[in-house]
């Protein structure tokens, strides 16, 4: 697969290339983009261990001078410190306005390479290079950078749109199982909120919860619809004043999980998959969907190898104030994205506690 994507976005749209096993062409494409000579690197051991040496090799081609900064692995890092640490290696080396931060790694590196580059020098330039299925069909789209605060995900961060995106799928065999499946979680959420043909290609595959056992000619179109679907939503509203809120379902309550497991039982995707099934029980108490539907979204969330129960030892009473720590909190009002069909939903702050506490009851009590 060879597809290239545009985010239009005027002086700040960009490409999302999509090219198998052409990882190495990273220093060719960013030498076409009179981007500075000095590229730093930020990534974590693993995934440097496995592909750095191509990337630093390619850059070095490309006639830039490279320097690297990596950080331990794990959302536990997702801080203003490992940030501070950035900052010091960025000094170290000289990087300057001109220059570029390059994201190597998943989701996590990626938000906080964004919010560094966005904040070093009032603003850099910004590449990524995505190794996780949820980094490529979701983080590194559309500007959103950032780090957690002990009391909350992301409250920390900018928008800040980079200057390219590559996506080489072949770097998915190297991720773990645990990190596919959380991938395949954002992948449903496009199938929910926009896409219902990618929704129902996903509910006749015979396998999606695993690199090995999904079909290349699948894992390509889910690259590309999802990557495409972001485009489309980032390009209609960069800052989340409207419809790219949507973009957040499952995110209100898989957060609220996350944040009250300390980001040490739940990797991103599956807290994104609790909260679309929270989601969507709390959309059909309010007669938007059926249980048909319900049933459709849950048995594609399980057959993608994800849960769908909150955490039993979990108190409503601390979600529910959770919640109101949400970055998505309007005049004290918890925003919900709630599905009325396969394909569409609906923003609302018409969700009551007691409505929130009564799904959460069954598998909270």
């Amino acid at each position: 697969m060879d597809a290239r994507l545009r985010v239009e976005l005027g002086e700040n749209s960009y490409d999302i290339a999509i090219v198998n096993g052409q990882l190495a062409r990273i220093g060719s494409e960013l030498s076409q983009l009179n981007l500075g000579k000095k590229i730093l690197i930020i990534s974590n051991p693993e995934i440097f261990g496995h592909y750095g040496e191509t990337v630093v090799g390619s850059l070095l081609e490309g006639g830039f001078d490279v320097c690297s900064h990596l950080i331990p692995a794990g959302e536990e890092y997702k801080n203003l410190a490992s940030i501070q640490q950035v900052y010091d290696t960025a000094l170290e080396n000289r990087i300057e306005r001109s220059s570029t931060f390059l994201a190597l790694g998943g989701g996590v590196i990626g938000d906080m390479t964004g919010f560094a580059a966005a904040t070093w020098l009032r603003g850099i330039n910004f590449v990524q290079v995505p190794t996780s299925l949820l980094a490529m069909v979701d983080a590194s789209v559309g500007g959103k950078t950032g780090v957690n605060h002990p009391q909350g995900k992301n409250l920390i961060g900018a928008f800040y749109q980079p200057k390219f995106v590559m996506i080489d799928p072949t770097v998915l065999k190297t991720l773990p199982v645990r990190e596919f499946r959380a991938g395949m979680a954002e992948v449903i959420k496009y199938g929910v909120i926009w896409d219902q043909e990618l929704f129902k290609e996903l509910e006749t595959a015979e396998s999606i919860d695993s690199y090995d056992s999904i079909k290349s000619d699948l894992l390509d179109l889910i690259l590309e619809r999802s990557c495409q679907a972001k485009a489309d939503v980032v390009s209609q509203d960069e800052r989340e004043s409207g419809i790219r809120a949507i973009l957040n379902y499952g995110h209100t309550l898989g957060h609220a999980v996350e944040s009250l497991t300390h980001y040490k039982q739940f990797v991103h995707g599956e807290g994104v998959a609790i909260g679309m099934a929270l989601a969507g029980a709390i959309a059909m108490k309010m007669s938007l969907w059926t249980n048909e539907e319900v049933q459709r979204q849950d048995a594609l969330i399980k057959k993608a190898g994800l849960p769908i129960e909150c955490p039993s030892h979990l108190e409503v009473k601390d979600i529910l104030r959770t919640l109101q720590n949400d970055k998505k909190v309007r005049a004290g009002k918890v925003r919900f994205i709630l599905p009325t069909k396969i394909g569409e939903v609906l923003i609302t702050d018409q969700v009551s506690s007691e409505l929130i506490q009564d799904v959460l009851a069954p598998v909270t009590l």
